[in-house]
């Protein structure tokens, strides 16, 4: 899964493709038809790259590509962000077992399966990650 460019943003729905840098900021380009571009500024917006993100666990922190390959490997039918919490919990607890069920919102499952469902029609989906560089 080579999901290096892909980034979310602190405030903005969805996620983006890193285009490119400028001197204004960042360049991102929304993953939907229309492909707006957007300039965001690092001194007043946080951004991290989906391989970055991680979910608080009961021992060690679980990363999100752990789990993206865990609901692609089993197949997984997801459950709909506006399902109960209790279904939400159940499939997470599925997909994430060990996860620090206090500290792991019923909201970030939400983003979880809403990221999975806007990523997983992408080629890079499917393309084995760069190693990294050292």
């Amino acid at each position: 899964m080579n999901l290096r460019a892909l980034v979310s943003v602190t405030g903005k729905p969805g996620l983006f493709k890193l285009v490119g840098q400028n001197k204004g900021g960042f360049i991102l380009e929304t993953l939907d038809q229309a492909k707006i571009k957007t300039v965001v500024s690092l001194s007043s917006t946080k951004m991290a790259t989906l391989e970055d993100i991680t979910i608080y666990g009961e021992e060690e922190e679980i990363r999100l590509l752990d789990i993206f390959e865990t609901i692609k490997t089993k197949g997984l039918t997801l459950p709909d962000t506006k399902s109960d919490g209790a279904t939400l919990r159940d499939f997470f607890r599925e997909v994430a077992p060990g996860h620090d069920e206090s500290r792991v919102y019923t909201s970030d499952i939400k983003k979880v399966i809403t990221w999975y469902n806007i990523i997983k029609e992408f080629p890079l989906f499917e393309e084995e990650a760069p190693a990294p560089l050292v």
